[in-house]
């Protein structure tokens, strides 16, 4: 037990003597263990004040950055992982009545385990339920200007002497092959999601869908998602993307991973929110 008020929670984990042993996290802050006794389950933590990190966007990104490495870490000994959002305090408990009293709370630290065993079934099972899986980010958009469309060919009469229209008459001539394009590109979007899901539910174990993160102005959303897999099934999610490719050369696919579940940690797994000091902004990683 230390001194300290706060826990940091990074993730829960099973217990593995020794699994943090030389791994830092936010601002090099040492990492320990703290076991529930008689649950198998422990929380990766770093001991300090209940105070939730805050800075500028750039801080913010490098702390995120370091919390993600060390649940990366500590979850690549351990084998399993419930990695938490950023900025998942506990606190000691303050005396009852928040005030003087017979005695003090319970510290964070007795806080912690004795939540961690009230929830241990759970908890476990769904520890035995990831390991030895991963998540991989998936994100497919398709470039416009190389998608292969047929509705383009109708405007091509009006647009065959361009000496005789008005500048008006041009852009809005323009506007009408910009809306056809991205008419074509919605349609064959859609069809490319439906057979892209269904293949790779083929090799995942769970997909789950996510906002998209990058698009440029020219592309057109097509499938944007978080997938559970075995070790052993990376490179046939890589297959899969490959051969979509393929078919397809107008699509433009980014495949991020392996990484710690984190979207599959779910949300029943969290701290209930008296046990929580600080507000998370958003979950780790990127």
């Amino acid at each position: 037990m230390t001194d300290t008020t706060a826990l940091y929670v990074y993730a829960l984990v099973p217990d593995r003597p020794g699994a943090a042993d030389g791994v830092t996290g936010l601002d090099g802050r040492p990492l320990r263990l703290v076991a529930a006794v008689g649950t198998g389950v422990a929380a990766l933590v770093h001991d300090g004040e209940p105070e939730p990190f805050q800075g500028g966007d750039e801080q913010v990104r490098r702390w995120v950055e370091e919390q993600s490495h060390a649940v990366t870490t500590v979850w690549e000994r351990t084998g399993s992982a419930l990695p938490m959002t950023f900025n998942v305090l506990v606190a000691d408990e303050p005396p009852p009545g928040n005030g003087p009293g017979p005695g003090p709370g319970r510290g964070a630290e007795q806080r912690l385990t004795d939540w961690i065993t009230s929830q241990a079934s759970s908890l476990t099972n769904r520890l035995e339920e990831l390991s030895g899986r991963c998540e991989l980010r998936v994100e497919i958009t398709l470039d416009r200007p190389a998608a292969p469309t047929t509705t383009l060919a109708q405007g091509t009469a009006a647009t065959s002497a361009p000496e005789t229209r008005s500048p008006g008459m041009l852009r809005l001539l323009g506007k009408q092959r910009e809306q056809q394009a991205r008419n074509a590109a919605g349609e064959l979007a859609d069809t490319l999601h439906a057979r892209v899901r269904h293949r790779l539910l083929s090799v995942a174990e769970d997909l789950r869908d996510r906002a998209p993160t990058q698009r440029t102005s020219d592309e057109t959303h097509v499938l944007s998602a978080a997938l559970l897999v075995r070790h052993e099934d990376v490179d046939a999610v890589g297959t899969v993307l490959s051969r979509t490719r393929a078919e397809q050369p107008a699509c433009r696919v980014r495949f991020l991973g392996p990484w710690p579940p984190y979207s599959f940690a779910d949300t029943e797994h969290h701290f209930q929110s008296d046990e929580v000091a600080g507000e998370p902004p958003g979950r780790a990683p990127r």
